[in-house]
């Protein structure tokens, strides 16, 4: 029987973050066993606004990597692959882009989100604002029905859903499939300084690769309840990082929930939490460190895995974009 595809990727602009584990990784590695899985490392993307440092994006590449096979994707079971190596994704990109209009690239909330939180004002690169067509020829050259995404991608899953039933119409048939975007409970974790979103280049995440020590200085940094200013008056947890990473790492839910009831009522002082809090984020990214280190010393190892990756999603990719190009009716030699 065949199983349902799965599709997700990251950007390689620097090593992950705990944001991303909580984002997608954990699903990712529920989803392995019982899907056919591809992560797709997102370089050409990563250009879109960061063409003026392309080092910075070569050499992330296997920073990502990295991180993929540190936290347990298993490359027998997970396919990993690189998306500049991987032409029918720009390809079919440049076909998607004369289903879509402008106007709707600059209405997609996710877009608009990174246009301001970015400053880019009018000044957007033309990469950036085509992400969502991008994006959808990620998707649909997989043929992938599940998208592990946040909360704030979802607008894209829906663009990449409007884009292929266009095709699908134009076709008169259903050449490619719609996808759902799978949205873990944690949603989006914020930044440690409280800000809406964790961020690699806003230096407010810890990097997967944490040391023990950085993993230490960024709970204690955490932002909380300005106005908890002694242990026994109320704080407020609505907004509270601390609480907030708890309620996406710590698995004893009932102890969690005794804390947040004594910390709103006052008598439960900042550093009790975040002593907790650290103490389980020691115990989840010590053994992601450790594989990570090993792993680090075989890079041989890791550009192995990218390149025969790589090559399958070659030859899936370049199927389908070429199943789109007959279905649509396009002129072939």
């Amino acid at each position: 029987m065949t199983k349902p595809v799965i599709f997700t990727g990251d950007r390689t602009t620097g090593p992950l973050h705990i944001g991303h584990y909580a984002g997608s990784l954990a699903n990712r590695l529920a989803y392995q066993n019982s899907h056919e899985q591809f992560l797709l490392l997102a370089d050409t993307q990563a250009l879109t606004d960061n063409a003026h440092d392309p080092e910075k994006v070569r050499r992330s590449v296997m920073e990502v990597a990295l991180d993929y096979l540190a936290v347990g994707i298993d490359p027998m079971r997970t396919t990993i692959c690189l998306q500049s190596h991987l032409p029918a994704l720009a390809e079919l990109s440049m076909l998607y882009l004369n289903f879509v209009t402008v106007s709707r690239l600059e209405r997609n909330p996710t877009i608009k989100d990174e246009i301001r939180t970015r400053g880019f004002g009018r000044d957007i690169p033309a990469g950036f604002l085509c992400y969502p067509a991008a994006q959808a020829a990620d998707i649909t050259a997989f043929k992938a029905t599940l998208v592990p995404v946040g909360d704030d991608q979802a607008p894209l899953i829906e663009q990449t859903n409007e884009i292929v039933r266009r095709i699908n119409s134009t076709a008169n048939r259903k050449v490619l499939p719609e996808a759902v975007a799978v949205i873990p409970k944690a949603g989006r974790l914020p930044g440690i300084d409280g800000k809406a979103k964790m961020s690699k280049s806003g230096g407010n995440a810890i990097p997967l690769s944490a040391s023990p020590d950085e993993i230490s200085v960024a709970v204690k940094a955490m932002f909380t309840d300005p106005s908890h200013l002694r242990v026994e008056d109320p704080g407020q947890v609505e907004g509270n990082v601390v609480f907030a990473y708890l309620d996406a790492f710590d698995e004893d839910k009932i102890a969690v929930e005794e804390l947040t009831a004594k910390y709103q009522r006052g008598g439960l002082g900042d550093g009790v939490v975040k002593k907790r809090l650290d103490g389980i984020l020691q115990e989840l990214l010590a053994p992601i460190r450790t594989r990570r280190a090993q792993l680090s010393k075989d890079p041989a190892y890791v550009l192995d895995v990218i390149r025969k990756g790589t090559e399958i999603a070659r030859d899936r990719t370049n199927a389908t974009k070429r199943e789109v190009v007959e279905h649509l009716g396009l002129f072939r030699l």
